[in-house]
């Protein structure tokens, strides 16, 4: 009786994992056609207030807006919302200049990461097994970006730098209290990305925006706000350790997408380091599990 919830949680999950990841490249796929036509600040902007409203208006609808929170989880949302400002500038501008499945191999490193931010600042337990597929997997994220001048760009530096703020991000979104809403993490999170994008365009100035590009950027609301909510509850729903592997059906949506849409296909170096990274990710994630199976039973 007990296995079932465990069971219902981990698959609602699963497929809110699913959900996100499909949702924030269809995003990303969304914005890349957009090319250079508009400054990122004003991108950022523009999607930004889309995605606030209509956040503000699911949650009114659902009444799921609570600003009350305790002062510990707002230094936590802040703290998560700031952290995505930064993670959403480096990632927009990699996004413009980078193969759309480059840069979300790079993205799949996520699960290293917060398994070794974990460690660090929550003092959580790393074995050497773990250890040596984090660097393994990283030696892996080397093989996508290629340091050298041929491969590597200021482009890669910011996708890497993209993965430790949503690290950032990711580790704030899991100390939340069980009782803080979902959509008014989403929402304080949309807000702090959206308004200071607002200033930066205030002062450079504002592109004039034409129908398909307003269109561009409405489908990339609609797919951020449907991501922003799935990540979320994606951290504070089920066991981390099983949801976590499905984070990957995110390079298969980069792969297919940027194919068709883009007419890019990876290298065959950049298919072997996005191999690399997935494997061992799903290593790190098999054995994190297993640890705390067996911390469960007592031995």
């Amino acid at each position: 009786m007990t296995a079932r919830p465990a069971l219902s949680d981990n698959l609602r999950g699963a497929g809110l994992m699913m959900l996100s990841m499909a949702a924030f490249t269809f995003n990303d796929t969304a914005i890349k056609s957009l090319g250079d036509s508009l400054p990122v600040a004003q991108v950022i902007f523009l999607r930004g207030l889309i995605t606030t409203l209509l956040l503000y208006l699911a949650g009114r609808a659902m009444g799921a807006i609570r600003f009350k929170l305790p002062r510990r989880d707002w230094a936590l949302v802040v703290l998560r919302g700031l952290a995505d400002l930064g993670a959403t500038f480096l990632f927009l501008n990699a996004l413009l200049h980078m193969p759309l499945a480059n840069l979300t191999a790079i993205l799949q490193a996520l699960p290293l990461t917060v398994a070794l931010g974990a460690a660090m600042v929550f003092r959580e337990p790393l074995g050497w097994r773990r250890l040596l597929a984090i660097a393994v997997g990283f030696f892996g994220v080397m093989l996508i970006v290629r340091p050298g001048p041929e491969g590597f760009t200021i482009y890669s530096l910011y996708a890497l730098g993209a993965v430790v703020l949503v690290t950032m991000r990711d580790l704030a979104a899991r100390r939340l209290s069980p009782g803080t809403p979902s959509i008014t993490v989403a929402l304080v999170g949309a807000t702090l990305v959206m308004a200071p994008a607002g200033v930066v365009t205030l002062m450079t100035g504002w592109g004039p925006v034409s129908g398909r590009e307003f269109g561009l950027l409405s489908l990339a609301a609609t797919f951020i706000l449907v991501g922003y909510l799935a990540s979320v509850m994606t951290m504070r729903v089920g066991e981390i350790g099983f949801i976590a592997p499905f984070r990957y059906t995110g390079l298969l949506w980069a792969l297919l997408l940027g194919w068709i849409v883009f007419g890019d296909w990876p290298e065959p170096v950049t298919l072997l380091g996005a191999t690399l990274v997935v494997a061992m990710g799903l290593f790190t994630l098999y054995r994190a599990r297993r640890l705390a199976r067996r911390a469960r039973r007592g031995y």
